[in-house]
Order: C-alpha cells, then structure tokens, then sequence
C-alpha cells in the first residue's frame, strides 16, 4: 500500500471485501470510513490480495442509469424528454458526450441507458437530481412508467 499506492486518504475505494473512504494508511491495516460512518479497519494482506476500485481516482464519472416507458410510447418524445433533462443540469459534461439509447424491450418497458458524465464529486447528487427530474418530466410528458402487473382469471368449477 505504502509503495505502490492504488488510494491515498480521502479517496473512496472498495477493497479487501468492504468499501469506504480512506482515513488513515498505516504499514499493516488501512482504516475506512463507510457511508453509514462506520469504521473499517482492513489488512492490507486483504486489500493487496484482491481488486481495488478507487472511484476518486478520476476528475469524472460516468452515472449510469436505466429508465423504463410503455411500449405504447413516442420513443423520439422520450428521447427527446431525456436529453433535456440531463441538458438541464449544469453538473453534466459536454464532454465526453452523454450516452442516451434505447438498451432493451424488456417484459414490460422499453429501457433506455442514460449515461452522462460529471465531475466525481458530483456523481450522486446528480444521480439523484436526474432520477427525480426524470419522473416530474415523464409525468408532465404523460410517458408512462410500467410496472409489473399480472392479470388473474377464476374459474369457476361446477364440480
């Protein structure tokens, strides 16, 4: 941990089978603190013996997100709902690009993949901020949001 150097303190990592942000680097144990503001203390045996994502290590991120329409909706209406959403927010990148496609035709949806990039101390507050603006601009374009549904049908047995 000392010589090579994967994280320094303040970064947040996921490693040794735990992730948080790094407060402390000591010879034997690097100490996190999760989101929940536990403390963490791992052997770096077990941070060194495995995979470490560091998601600080980059100026940006990209987020990741799924949004579902009926099938019965305008795919451009939605395209075009999408983009002016995340268009909106300044905390999104011009560049690179953001990614917005349809990803699947699921059981019950079309799943479009929105993919901007933003600054990664950013990264949740967007996340959320898109979620919710998508919902308020899909109700105020009357898209639909599926959910799963099942139909049941009795029968009636005489016997």
């Amino acid at each position: 941990m000392l010589v090579f150097k994967p994280f320094k303190v303040g970064d947040f990592i996921e490693g040794g089978g735990t992730a948080g942000v790094v407060e402390e680097i000591e010879i034997f144990t690097t100490q996190l603190k999760t989101p929940d503001n536990k403390k963490i203390i791992v052997p770096n045996a077990s941070m060194t013996g495995g995979n470490i994502i560091n998601y600080s290590a980059k100026d940006c991120r990209r987020v990741d997100m799924v949004f579902g329409v009926g099938y019965g909706d305008d795919l451009d209406k939605v395209r075009s709902a999408i983009n002016e959403v995340i268009s909106a927010d300044e905390r999104v990148l011009a560049d690179p690009a953001p990614t917005v496609g349809v990803v699947e035709l699921a059981d019950s949806s079309v799943n479009f993949v929105v993919r901007p990039w933003v600054k990664t101390a950013d990264y949740w507050d967007v996340y959320f901020a898109i979620h919710e603006a998508m919902k308020k601009r899909f109700d105020a374009e009357n898209i639909s949001i599926p959910f799963p549904q099942r139909d049941v049908h009795l029968i009636k047995d005489d016997a």
